[in-house]
């Protein structure tokens, strides 16, 4: 597994110069289980490579799970965590970014998220994610669960360079984003990050005709079709993705994608195994 250390690929955060790991640490529901074990899973993908860290407000106890996980190695993680669209006031804003500053135990976050888009005016929850930048407290901020007409919306309101990612629903069955949301984000240098690549419990079955395809690359290529998944999902330059990992043994599946390349074939066969279909009227979202 050195080897993927070795091999895992970064890119770009936006336009803030800072780099991420390509395969990142997902911690929604990490929380149900031991919590010195999805700590333990979480310090494990550290040692690997996946510096990315992702939580949520919303994960109930995830964000003290994270807590205990970067105990000492703060600088090695790229933090994010989300704000509920239900406290995404002004004031609001900062109050639950200051809650899981706490909860996390740092004085500061690599990004914070506005995590779906919600009833209060954008131009309010802007001026508290750049408040918060200005006071230190992020070092840069963004969006999820946007589609491409938010995400212009919000880039009106905030300005060019200020929205550093979009997080959405991406995996083999759900193909969406990659009608208008990724182009428009490649456009506007905003990094995707793709939540769920596995399906909600929904990965592709070995006997089915997708997972076969992924089965035979994989053998080829001596990985898991999980790997194969993730590469797939990253094979753009402005892609990375976050599976959560709960375990010390699925945080080493999944940063050994960190480094797959597929070929143009490889990948011809899995978008022809998993079609994208037509553009949804609204973006799929968990």
């Amino acid at each position: 597994m050195a080897e993927s250390v070795r091999a895992m690929q970064q890119k770009s955060w936006g336009t803030t110069g800072r780099l991420v790991s390509v395969i990142g640490q997902g911690t929604w529901y990490i929380d149900q289980g031991n919590h010195a074990t999805a700590a333990a899973a979480l310090r494990k993908g550290l040692d690997l490579g996946m510096n990315h860290i992702d939580t949520a407000e919303m994960y109930d106890d995830a964000e003290l799970v994270v807590a205990e996980a970067i105990t000492g190695r703060r600088d090695e993680v790229f933090l994010v965590s989300k704000v509920l669209p239900s406290n995404a006031s002004r004031t609001g804003t900062i109050k639950a970014c200051e809650r899981s500053l706490s909860r996390m135990k740092t004085d500061r976050m690599d990004c914070y998220l506005l995590h779906w888009r919600g009833s209060y005016p954008l131009e309010d929850t802007v001026s508290a994610l750049d408040q918060l930048k200005r006071d230190g407290k992020i070092l840069s901020w963004g969006v999820s669960n946007f589609d491409a007409d938010d995400m212009q919306e919000i880039y009106d309101i905030a300005g060019k360079g200020k929205i550093a990612c979009n997080q959405v629903l991406y995996h083999l069955k759900e193909r969406a984003i990659e009608h208008s949301v990724i182009p428009w984000c490649e456009q506007h240098d905003v990094t995707v990050t793709a939540y769920s690549p596995f399906g909600h419990s929904d990965f592709p079955s070995p006997r089915s005709e997708g997972g076969q395809v992924l089965q035979q690359i994989a053998s080829a290529r001596g990985v898991t079709p999980r790997q194969v998944a993730l590469a797939f999902l990253t094979r753009k330059p402005a892609v990375v993705t976050i599976p959560k990992a709960s375990s010390a043994v699925h945080a080493e599946e999944n940063a050994g994608a960190g480094g797959l390349t597929l070929s143009a074939d490889e990948i011809a066969q899995i978008d022809k195994a998993f079609p994208r279909g037509r553009e949804p009227s609204h973006l799929p979202m968990l």
